[in-house]
């Protein structure tokens, strides 16, 4: 049975077979290794043929250890920015709305925040505004709400606060522009962990041009927001409001920052040479010169 018995390992070297070969009409066909410890050492050297093992990749495109961890780095900033983005789509403090505290009554006043997706009403105690506060709020008080999504993502149909319009092409583009930049954020993050799982240095060019374009993308659509404010103050001048942008603005603000910088460390580590060797050789060349002038 042992003339039957052939095996070669991953460099294409026998491995498994009789002492003196395989023969066929007298010629030798493969001649295995000696048995004892010897074969046995060189069966165990190849499984990494049989996936006993994960091998890492050899060549001009293989990833080191250090430039894992920096890619996991990079990641890490990216997520953050990633995270901020969601936190400030999801909650309505983009803006927040007060007329003068005294408007409607001298017991009550009403408030509003919105968001991409909705606004909601606050019936706030005038007895706890801060005396020096001329406008109603902030929305951060205790006092009755009430929240209505936008209608114009369904039926067409504009918002009206205080008597005032909401610009329902504006608030459509906003908020279209924040959806599309989370879905190339998911993109990046694929090709991120396909870069880690594969050991493949080309999948960080798409991910760092999608997380720049994705905080290209959280900045527009602020500023495209807050077109949509000024277009909704202006539509009636009837009751006199108040407008500030509110914390949601903010976590845009940084997710967007934070997704452009964590795109760009992604190709500073795609490209295939070190930018500060290429931007500061003469340190370089001066520290080898010093050192070598120090051992004469």
């Amino acid at each position: 049975m042992w003339s039957t018995f052939v095996m070669t390992d991953e460099e294409g070297r026998v491995v498994g077979g009789a002492p003196g070969g395989v023969q066929v009409g007298g010629v030798p066909l493969a001649a295995g290794p000696a048995p004892g410890p010897v074969g046995l050492n060189s069966l165990m050297s190849g499984r990494g043929t049989f996936g006993g093992g994960k091998r890492r990749r050899t060549g001009a495109q293989a990833m080191s250890e250090a430039q894992e961890g920096k890619i996991k780095l990079a990641f890490f900033v990216a997520i953050v920015g990633v995270v901020l983005t969601v936190l400030g789509v999801g909650t309505e403090f983009w803006v927040e709305l007060a007329p003068p505290k005294h408007f409607y009554n001298n017991q009550t006043c009403l408030t509003a925040h919105v968001g991409l997706w909705k606004a909601c009403t606050k019936t706030l105690w005038v007895a706890d505004i801060d005396p020096e506060r001329a406008s109603c709020g902030p929305a951060e008080l205790p006092g009755a709400s009430n929240c209505t999504y936008f209608k114009f993502f369904t039926t067409g149909e504009s918002a009206v606060l205080f008597q005032k319009t909401t610009h329902r092409n504006l608030s459509m583009a906003s908020a279209m522009l924040a959806m599309f930049s989370l879905f190339l954020m998911v993109m990046g993050a694929i090709c991120i962990t396909m870069s880690l799982s594969k050991e493949i240095l080309f999948f960080l060019k798409p991910a760092s041009v999608c997380f720049i374009l994705s905080g290209v993308l959280v900045l527009l659509s602020l500023l495209v927001f807050h077109q949509a404010v000024l277009a909704f103050l202006s539509s009636d001048h009837t009751v006199p409001l108040h407008h500030e942008l509110s914390w949601s603005v903010s976590c845009i603000g940084c997710a967007g920052a934070v997704l452009i910088v964590g795109g760009l460390l992604f190709l500073l580590l795609a490209l295939p040479f070190s930018p500060w060797q290429r931007c500061l050789p003469h340190k370089t060349t001066a520290a080898g010169s010093s050192s070598g002038g120090g051992g004469t």
